[in-house]
């Protein structure tokens, strides 16, 4: 019997303004997207500034902060086109928390805000070349919030009482967004991980590194990059309205979760119920915040 040849598996397509998708994203249709990072800045002053050698994002102290923005992830430092660059304020991509408040705050930090994270590619025909991108995660969006908050749920079930690494992982999304001659040269920054370090005396798995786990984050890129003054207008308002401050509402995640709740995770946690201003302090690193200076404009397209 003559063998099935099988078909190579479709490479999924840049999704493009273009296309029209952007029309629906106001009733939060957008899970991940992507765009140059210098349209970025261009596109969000409020939420970054750039000036000499830092990039400055809002602290939690800021006036600015208040008005919505992005959680950004790196260590400290953004290669922005061959130039680099400091980070005023942003969530280290790993942590280390040793009690449930802390926990807490963590959790809610990481999911108030739209998630940001910079990459840089470079093609096979011009290594020495790279782009700078930056890439969100709509943490508002039901599938990627289902899939970082059902992460954290099923790690502590599984966990009682030990201590556990938690990482999330976004770049097998972002690689297979990117067409055939195209390489992220920082895949690692696509992650982010917090250790908890409980009190046992007893921690074998911990020990022997069974209780690490990864989640692998999957969902739609949108791509958010474009040349046209009208639809960088629209991409704006669009970004605008995703960064806009978190409204809680009493649904069920918000009550289970919620640092003011009753009959909720701090039930099975026994930790008090007052918020604690710690949630940004050893999570957030703050610097002076410059005025905006922006950069020469770019060309938009994907490389």
């Amino acid at each position: 019997m003559a063998g099935v040849a099988c078909e190579p598996v479709a490479r999924p397509s840049l999704t493009s303004i273009s296309s029209g998708e952007l029309r629906s994203l106001w009733t939060c249709d957008c899970e991940l997207a992507l765009l140059p990072l210098a349209q970025l800045l261009r596109l969000q002053p409020r939420a970054f500034q750039l000036r000499g050698d830092q990039l400055a994002v809002p602290g939690p102290g800021d006036p600015a902060a208040a008005r919505g923005g992005f959680n950004v992830f790196g260590d400290g430092l953004v290669r922005l086109d061959g130039q680099l660059y400091r980070l005023s304020s942003y969530v280290k991509r790993y942590v280390e928390l040793t009690n449930y408040c802390d926990y807490k705050d963590y959790r809610e930090t990481i999911l108030s805000k739209p998630m940001l994270f910079f990459i840089n590619v470079q093609t096979k025909k011009d290594t020495l070349k790279e782009r700078t991108y930056a890439f969100l995660v709509n943490t508002r969006h039901p599938k990627i919030r289902r899939q970082i908050e059902q992460g954290m749920d099923m790690v502590i079930s599984s966990v009682i009482g030990e201590s556990y690494r938690l990482q999330f992982d976004f770049q097998e999304a972002v690689k297979n967004f990117f067409p055939p001659g195209n390489e992220v040269v920082n895949g690692e920054n696509l992650s982010f991980a917090y250790e908890f370090k409980a009190d046992a005396l007893f921690d074998f798995f911990y020990w022997f590194g069974l209780s690490n786990s990864t989640v692998k984050v999957n969902g739609k890129v949108l791509n958010l990059s474009s040349t046209s003054p009208e639809k960088k207008e629209t991409i704006k308002l669009f970004l605008d309205k995703m960064s806009e401050p978190l409204i809680r509402r009493s649904s069920f995640s918000d009550r289970k979760f919620s640092v003011t709740s009753r009959g909720s995770i701090d039930d099975v946690f026994n930790c008090n119920l007052s918020p604690r201003s710690s949630l940004t302090e050893p999570l957030l690193a703050e610097l002076p915040f410059p005025s905006v200076l922006e950069s020469e404009e770019t060309p938009n397209q994907f490389i």
